[in-house]
This record gives C-alpha cells, structure tokens and sequence, in this order.
C-alpha cells in the first residue's frame, strides 16, 4: 500500500475510508506476526509509514463523525 495524504483521505467516501482502514490494521498486524517471527526482512521499514496512515485516516474519520 502507498503512502496516503490526508488531501487523499478527506476525498475518500466514509464507507472507502473505513474499509480501506480494516484492510490497513490487517496488513499491520500481518507485518508485526512476521516480525515476531522473524522472518520480516525485506519489509522492516514499512511499520511505522503503516502506522501513521492509519493514524491519518481514524483522524479523519474522528473529524466525520462530529460534523
């Protein structure tokens, strides 16, 4: 998955942002088994950009529900 900008979040529909926040807290979850594991090498960056797109997105999505 590629980075998101919060221009790109804000223009998702609410029902694209929530999906697309599961599909991201699944692939993040897979990421930490595979570290725990050890067997996460080629991808050991790719957590924390993870992380803050999530962040990114349940902010917006926090901003939606008090509007």
């Amino acid at each position: 998955m590629t980075r998101l900008r919060m221009r790109t979040i804000r223009a998702m529909s609410p029902e694209h942002l929530e999906e697309t926040i599961l599909d991201s807290q699944g692939e993040l979850a897979k990421l930490r088994v595979d570290l725990a594991k050890g067997t996460q090498r080629k991808h050991h960056g790719k957590i924390k950009p993870l992380r803050r797109d999530i962040a990114r997105m349940l902010t917006r999505q926090g901003e939606l529900r008090r509007e």
